[in-house]
């Protein structure tokens, strides 16, 4: 295993290097830069635009650098001194925008699997132990809704409902009385009264998956030979199901590490625009719009990076959990 974790930390940089690249080539596709289209909104507002400005910022930002001179002074700040470049929009380094937003979005989505795994654990154990009845039917068909509607739609239909029959409005994590406010007791409560929405609308649709996934695990471990032995032995029927069939069927859930890194910098962008949530997905994607290269690039640098990492402990995971998947492992190797 050893050998194995030195080998994927090794492929990292290699891919990592070619994330970073393709990333910052994609940003450049579309025509012309941030610039243009700042310079083609003050046209549309009427206002004037005054060349010299335009050429003193072309050379601050070396817009009119080829790309790899472009890409090697990006690359090279990060690489070298950690520093991400400035935002062309915002007028602040981009590591300050991004550290900014990533504590709240942490929380959202931590707490967003954390309520995936209570929900589908004890939902798709009971789902697969009593396949066919009424509960399993009824189970069914709520977690075919929740992969089929979209997650903004239930955002929409939350919203709507707690304005029309509430008179509040669920937008956003940290209401306006705290929102400049220092970090203290009163303001940790106001984000956990405000979380349970945004997580409950994110979590639908993995918590489906997870059950439907769980379930159909657990069918096919229940199967096998060595649970008809054990139930042969007199072993008590909680036991035979716990204490390997739903072990070898925990696997998805272990997995998901896989994906909560990166959750960190993308999330459920159209959910948080809908509600107004201050997490990195609607700035990414402001980003994006307006060409803000060096800010649209870092974003997606860290979520590559994420990725990246997130997959490799998630593979450690599941050979810690599963002796299967250890003992594969130890074979290749």
């Amino acid at each position: 295993m050893r050998r194995y974790v030195i080998r994927r930390m090794l492929y990292m940089v290699p891919t990592l290097f070619a994330i970073s690249l393709v990333a910052f080539l994609i940003i450049q596709l579309p025509p012309g830069n941030f610039l243009s289209a700042y310079i083609a909104e003050l046209s549309a507002q009427g206002q004037g635009v005054d060349n010299a400005q335009v050429r003193a910022l072309e050379e601050r930002y070396g817009l009119n650098d080829p790309f790899l001179v472009q890409y090697w002074n990006w690359i090279s700040g990060i690489v070298l001194s950690g520093d991400f470049g400035q935002s062309f929009q915002y007028h602040r380094d981009v590591a300050d925008l991004m550290w900014d937003r990533i504590g709240l979005t942490l929380v959202l989505a931590v707490s967003t699997l954390l309520l995936s795994w209570a929900i589908a654990f004890p939902i798709g154990v009971y789902s697969a132990v009593r396949q066919y009845s009424v509960g399993d039917y009824v189970v069914t068909v709520v977690g075919f809704v929740g992969l089929a509607t979209p997650n903004f739609m239930l955002a929409l239909i939350f919203a709507w409902i707690s304005y029309r029959y509430f008179g509040e409005s669920v937008g956003g994590i940290v209401s306006r009385e705290y929102a400049d406010a220092a970090w203290n007791i009163g303001k940790v409560m106001d984000v956990v009264s405000n979380l349970w929405i945004p997580v409950l609308i994110i979590g639908t649709a993995g918590t489906a998956a997870l059950i439907r996934v769980l379930r159909a695990n657990l069918l096919d471990e229940l199967r096998k030979p060595y649970v008809t032995t054990a139930r042969a032995k007199g072993l008590p029927e909680w036991r035979v199901i716990l204490k390997y069939p739903v072990r070898m069927s925990l696997s998805p859930f272990i997995s998901t590490i896989g994906w909560i890194l990166p959750t960190l910098v993308g999330g459920e962008v159209m959910v948080s625009i809908v509600l107004s949530l201050e997490t990195t997905g609607p700035l990414l994607v402001e980003a994006l719009r307006n060409q803000d290269m060096y800010l649209a690039g870092s974003f997606i640098l860290v979520l590559g990076t994420l990725t990246v990492i997130g997959t490799l402990l998630s593979d450690l995971l599941l050979a810690w959990w599963d002796p299967r998947i250890r003992y594969q492992h130890v074979e290749r190797v």
